[in-house]
């Protein structure tokens, strides 16, 4: 009778840890202040820089006509994209390293995973999307204003959208379905799938096949795109007999093969691997790089080696005075 009672009290203390969760503990990368202070500098550069140079991209396509066409649309909707990408998880990362209070509701977590892995799997979608619309241009140029007219690139970008919200939601659902009673510690900077599935109390091998598939799926389907339409890009520049026109090419597409290597080796080091081989300092590095540094990049690759944005720019600057 002892034992029995003791195990209805245990039993009921762990239901209570179950059921009463609503908050985790985003443990960060270090306890001590001074290397906080630095990194709160650091990050906060970063995080206005990402600001600054893709919302600025972002206005530079809306009001100059010059490049105001499928490839920049693209490219303006990729920057859109990036500054909403970072500002999921930056600005809480910034709150938790001057405060002692590192929590985030269970809510505030759920929300920060779904649009999280939404911007994420969107951008997989949209660079795969900017390749296909490379090899249009480049390719087969005649055709390129019936190929891609907006009808056809409008409905690439709504379709990217849609995919990462619908990736986004799956796995937003498995993973808060998960009870959470040995730990609410979660040794990340954020909420991401798999600090969350390392610290669950439940069997998480569904979600890591779900992971495991989906992701695996996607970056398939998207890496396969970008190389067979960069296959025939090749195809198209060896046949070019001008030695300015394949150095156009080469510089536009090299920036964009550049952006899209960086990102999918991320994600690939991120999560696809099972999570008993997970190390929160590897993976908090890696995915403070896909998540805050590669947004602050991109404008970088995309655009200081494209000749039309640049002039486009320069008369923008002209045009405000500066």
């Amino acid at each position: 009778m002892v034992q029995l009672t003791s195990d209805l009290n245990s039993y009921r203390i762990w239901m209570k840890n179950v059921t009463e969760l609503n908050m985790f503990i985003l443990m960060g990368f270090t306890d001590d202040l001074e290397v906080q202070v630095y990194l709160f500098l650091l990050f906060l550069a970063i995080y206005l820089f990402t600001l600054v140079g893709n919302l600025g991209l972002v206005m530079l396509v809306i009001v100059d006509s010059r490049i105001q066409n499928p490839m920049y649309y693209f490219l303006s909707v990729l920057s859109f994209l990036d500054a909403c990408y970072s500002s999921v998880v930056t600005p809480k990362i910034l709150i938790n390293f001057l405060s002692e209070n590192k929590t985030i509701s269970y809510l505030g977590c759920a929300v920060q995973m779904l649009l999280f892995v939404t911007f994420g799997t969107t951008e997989c979608f949209l660079l795969a999307a900017m390749a296909y619309d490379r090899y249009v241009a480049i390719y087969n140029p005649l055709l390129y204003s019936v190929s891609m007219a907006p009808r056809v690139y409008v409905s690439l970008i709504i379709a990217s959208y849609v995919g990462g919200i619908l990736h986004a939601s799956v796995h937003t659902v498995a993973t808060f379905s998960l009870s959470f009673c040995a730990s609410n510690e979660i040794r990340h900077v954020f909420c991401d799938i798999p600090p969350l599935l390392a610290i669950s109390c439940s069997d998480t091998h569904t979600n890591q096949l779900l992971l495991f598939y989906f992701v695996g799926s996607i970056e398939i389907v998207t890496v396969l795109i970008v190389l067979i339409s960069y296959g025939f890009i090749l195809l198209a520049i060896l046949r070019m007999h001008s030695a300015e026109g394949r150095r156009k090419v080469f510089s536009t597409c090299g920036s964009h093969l550049t952006g899209v290597s960086i990102y999918h080796a991320t994600i690939l080091f991120t999560y696809m691997r099972p999570t008993s081989s997970y190390d929160s300092n590897h993976d908090m590095i890696v995915s403070t790089f896909y998540t805050i540094i590669i947004p602050m990049l991109n404008p970088i690759i995309y655009s200081l080696r494209n000749k039309d944005v640049k002039e486009a720019m320069k008369k923008m600057l002209r045009e405000v005075g500066l």
